[in-house]
């Protein structure tokens, strides 16, 4: 990649968000620059220290922090963005970003991006499975958000079903691909 490319990282509340650190780290080390933006609940799950550390960069998870880098954080971040990428991306940030709820730094930026998203689901296989979330995920898919779906296998609670976090190696392919399919 010749021109620095911006990722920015949306982080939400599930037991994956500890996956998200491999994959900011994995996106850095091909030469993406990666900003992230935590959700409250995924530093429940991993700390903002963890992405700093990998990126090189400022955590944000507070729309208000007037101690920010970021002018306005969400309205920066969105304009950064060659890539917005939520992964793990909660039934909770699904229908908030369907029905168009931005209460928090996460939301706001995918509001005011126009750059492309990539939604990469991850929960327990009935939330995943059940009406709302998929009628939340086909408004995404029909307003232009990019889906990757989510595995087969162990989830969290011991159970078999369809709900892990897409690998890591396919994810990197479509942010790879949506980057490149902007130049």
């Amino acid at each position: 990649m010749s021109e620095e490319q911006t990722v920015v990282l949306g982080v939400t509340g599930g037991i994956a968000a500890y996956k998200a650190a491999d994959l900011a780290s994995k996106l850095v080390q091909s030469g993406i620059t990666v900003k992230t933006i935590m959700t409250y609940s995924a530093a429940e799950f991993i700390t903002p220290l963890t992405f700093r550390n990998l990126t090189g960069q400022p955590v944000v998870m507070d729309m208000f922090d007037l101690e920010s880098e970021y002018s306005v954080e969400h309205v920066a971040l969105a304009e950064a963005a060659d890539v917005v990428v939520i992964a793990p991306a909660t039934a909770n940030i699904i229908a908030k970003i369907a029905c168009g709820i931005a209460d928090d730094s996460l939301t706001c930026t995918i509001l005011a991006t126009e750059a492309p998203v990539v939604v990469a689901p991850s929960m327990n296989d009935n939330m995943y499975k059940n009406p709302i979330t998929q009628e939340n995920i086909e408004k995404l898919k029909t307003r232009g958000f990019i889906i990757v779906e989510p595995e087969f296998g162990r989830l969290a609670s011991g159970k078999i079903g369809q709900g892990r976090l897409a690998d890591l190696e396919k994810i990197i392919e479509v942010v790879k691909a949506t980057l490149d399919n902007k130049r």
